[in-house]
């Protein structure tokens, strides 16, 4: 080999460094997107990385007599360094790009234009990538080996770098990280020049990231979003960053007024009313209500409809699940309950109530009635071996607890069938659910998937007679596209409820002109009663023109009620009013069309048109098998995250712990492949993938009952349980395209770009295609589709195998 593409440790160090980068700043996009654009994109950013990297990729192979082998360490520098500088450009240009949040032209535009902006840094990214992977064939399990595990790496580091700075920040620190990539790169060049450039870019990136970290912590950023949601936000008084929330305090300049949200109109009327807004991800919303010990000044909230439960539940033991700003701790206190514990995913929020405002909230925390737990509540309570008389859950929305859903849409393990027995099951005897929605539109479809829930629990908790469990009340206070909006809600007891409880319902709902929707005595609509009833449900649930089944672990999308298949029929769009989470499914649509075209004009085409026929005569075969383990890598990935999302809690937990088993495993896979020599790789790449199918069958088949089993751990214990899981199938994964591509050099050095591009095309559209399959169908659905890619993918490797062997025999 030449000394010039000889690998040295500056090399190996360069590529960690760069691939430690790449996935920090793909996971970390799924923070911003939530934050500048909506939840529903988050997931977009994988799709972002993997098409830039394969678009790189392709550019690597039309352009053969620029990338050059003589040139290679030269271009690792180059475009490290570019990835490191348009990092910063493309999001300060991403900052600025109008984000409209529908199916118009304009709406497609800014989808479109920022995919392909946010691609360019992992274009680059992708090129430096390709080339170290490509120009040097007897280091590549070793030098994939070594990027695999920067990205592994990169998972863990962000999560520590994002709760002491700020997403911006956060982005700038990611650009420092890929210039000392260059700097390692540009070691080995010759070029004073471009070192100059990568220590000059270092330096100022890694100064303005102190700098601006320093301002962060006074609240005082140089770099901050002013444009989220398609709105210009004015700086608010207190900003804070974690792994999966951004929040923020700012006045409130629509305050819980006695004729706003849940509120009674006859309520007292207090114009002292002194609260500050917090918002997660700008877009929910919870209040952060000042008290000063004197309940005459909150006595409002005995007037919200979310508090009905306190008054047939005296001298209560109260959990709130989601405690916000702490309204739902201030009600319990108010009414004189027992004792109120609040349990808050976000410790933030809960560091923002009882110490940042502290002061104005009355420090809720030492009154000795009240406790706060930083947890995620259904986990919890799983774990506790308390029992509540009431279990509140007001308004805890898809935006506040899953903003960050990664590569997915709503998973929320509190609104599941699951969920609710674990909850039904920690209620005393007399104990309440309380749960409050949105009830939106003459057929307000929610509450009623809601009703289709609760009826589900307690039939899997052995009670036939559902309909003497449920109590629905609403209160509507205005109009929105023509429609009625208000907040029901719905109390599900353990017991059925007493004459007792009905008439105190019937009276204090009279009182405060609430409206009761669903009671043992009485039904608002003819679809609340067939729901609460529980009979024909099922027959009754497919007709409904709005999925509103009954949500389960395996398929926790209770927000998203548009099936993919109606995705793009106005008649639906507006049976809610035509609510963001109808929207996102539009949404999802319209993105997996995007992909396709732009996958299809930036990668298949330029392949097409550059390829020779000769090349590609007998290719079919290796086509297939790239396309398949393309396909089924991102389908069994995505459909995990998902999944673990649900069993871990936190969105974040897994995001970073199924990417970071799974790179990590699967470049030990891959390095393992270093040994398996030409003769006999056929035979022994075959049975390494039929040993990849038998594990990716246990663990479809024994993963369920694994996490069944783990659901009341700790959440410590839960990581490792996942990560136990997935470790061995990512080893097996990370072995399929290095013997691929060995297989492929044997038979045409020259068809490799072509199954490169063919495996980045459909792992980019399996990005989003796996979303909409667990959307459509199920969580398992997604992964048993992974499956089948395999199943083929093996078939087609067989298939090629036996004509590379037919090959040589009529060679010799």
């Amino acid at each position: 080999m030449n000394a010039e593409i000889t690998v040295n440790k500056q090399t190996y160090a360069g590529l960690f460094t760069v691939g430690l980068a790449t996935l920090m700043f793909e996971i970390l996009l799924t923070r911003i997107f939530s934050v500048t654009m909506w939840y529903h994109f988050a997931f977009m950013a994988t799709s972002v990385a993997m098409f830039g990297m394969t678009v790189g990729a392709v550019l690597v192979y039309l352009f053969p007599k620029f990338f050059t082998e003589e040139r290679t360490k030269s271009h690792l520098a180059i475009t490290s360094l570019l990835f490191a500088i348009s990092i910063v450009v493309c999001f300060l240009i991403h900052l600025n790009i109008p984000f409209v949040p529908s199916l118009s032209i304009g709406g497609i535009a800014s989808i479109a234009s920022t995919y392909l902006v946010i691609s360019i840094p992992f274009l680059f990214s992708g090129i430096c990538i390709c080339l170290a992977l490509t120009k040097f064939p007897h280091q590549v399990s070793r030098l994939y080996a070594y990027d695999l595990a920067g990205a592994s790496l990169g998972c863990i580091l962000l999560i520590y770098i994002i709760s002491i700075t700020d997403g911006p920040t956060a982005v700038i620190i990611v650009a420092f990280l890929a210039s000392i990539g260059a700097i390692l790169f540009a070691s080995e060049v010759a070029s004073k020049r471009l070192m100059q450039i990568a220590l000059i870019s270092t330096l100022l990136l890694g100064s303005f990231a102190i700098v601006n970290t320093i301002l962060v912590n006074n609240q005082s950023p140089l770099l901050r979003l002013m444009w989220v949601k398609g709105k210009f936000e004015s700086a608010p008084i207190y900003e804070k960053w974690n792994s999966f929330s951004r929040i923020t305090v700012s006045p409130d300049k629509d305050p819980a007024h006695p004729f706003g949200w849940g509120f009674s109109p006859v309520v007292p009327f207090n114009d002292k009313i002194e609260e500050l807004a917090l918002k997660i991800d700008a877009s929910a919303a919870t209040v952060i209500t000042k008290f000063d010990g004197n309940f005459n000044k909150i006595e409002y909230l005995k007037y919200d409809i979310t508090n009905l439960a306190h008054y047939i539940r005296k001298d209560a033991k109260v959990l709130a699940i989601g405690s916000g700003g702490g309204r739902d701790i201030l009600s319990a206190l108010l009414f004189g309950q027992k004792s109120v514990l609040g349990v808050e995913i976000n410790y933030d929020i809960i560091n923002a109530v009882t110490k940042k405002f502290g002061d104005f909230t009355g420090h809720l925390d030492r009154n000795p009635k009240v406790s706060f737990v930083a947890d995620e509540a259904r986990s919890y309570i799983a774990r506790s071996k308390d029992k509540f008389d009431i279990i509140q859950i007001s308004l805890i929305d898809t935006w506040a607890a899953t903003a960050s859903g990664a590569f997915v849409l709503s998973e929320n393990s509190l609104y599941t069938i699951e969920g609710w027995k674990v909850f039904l099951e920690h209620l005393t005897d007399k104990g309440i659910l309380t749960v409050s929605r949105w009830y939106v539109g003459k057929s307000p479809s929610e509450m009623y998937r809601l009703t289709s829930l609760a009826t589900n629990s307690l039939m899997k908790s052995g009670i036939t007679n559902t309909r003497n469990h449920i109590v629905i009340a609403r209160r509507m206070f205005g109009q929105s596209d023509n429609e009625p909006v208000g907040v029901g809600t719905m109390l599900v007891s353990k017991e059925p409820f007493s004459e007792q409880d009905l008439d105190i319902l019937q009276k204090v709902t009279k009182q405060m002109q609430f409206e009761i929707v669903l009671s043992p005595r009485f039904a608002l609509d003819k679809n609340f009663k067939t729901i609460a009833d529980g009979k024909n449900l099922d027959e009754f649930v497919a007709k409904f023109p709005l999925n509103i089944a009954a949500p389960t672990d395996d398929s926790p999308f209770f927000f998203n009620m548009l099936r993919l298949q109606d995705a793009f029929n106005p008649k639906l769009w507006y049976e809610e009013a035509w609510s963001s989470n109808l929207k996102a499914v539009v949404i999802l649509g319209a993105l997996l069309i995007v992909v396709i075209v732009l996958t299809f004009l930036c990668i298949i085409v330029p392949l097409l048109l550059t390829t020779k026929r000769a090349t590609l005569k007998g290719a079919l075969p290796l086509s297939l098998f790239f396309a398949g383990i393309g396909l089924g890598f991102m389908l069994v990935e995505i459909s995990q995250m998902q999944r673990l999302i649900v069993f871990l809690g936190h969105p974040t937990y897994g995001l970073s712990v199924v990417l970071f088993s799974l790179l990590l495993s699967s470049g030990l896979g891959s390095y393992s492949t270093e040994k398996v020599s030409n003769k006999g790789m056929a035979s022994s790449a075959t049975l390494r993938l039929l040993l990849l199918l038998f594990t990716l069958y246990v663990f479809g088949k024994f993963t369920p009952y694994a996490i069944d089993l783990f659901d009341d751990a700790t959440t410590a214990v839960r990581i490792l349980v996942a990560t136990g899981i997935l470790l061995p199938l990512g080893f097996f994964m990370g072995m399929a395209f290095p013997m691929g591509m060995q297989l492929a050099s044997q038979k045409s050095a020259e068809l490799t770009p072509w199954l490169w591009g063919i495996n980045g095309a459909t792992s980019v559209c399996a990005s989003v295609l796996a979303v909409a399959i667990a959307l459509n169908s199920s969580i398992s659905t997604s992964f048993w589709t992974g499956f089948a890619c395999y199943l083929l993918a093996i078939l087609a490797f067989v298939w090629a195998s036996r004509g590379q062997v037919k090959l040589k025999q009529s060679a010799e």
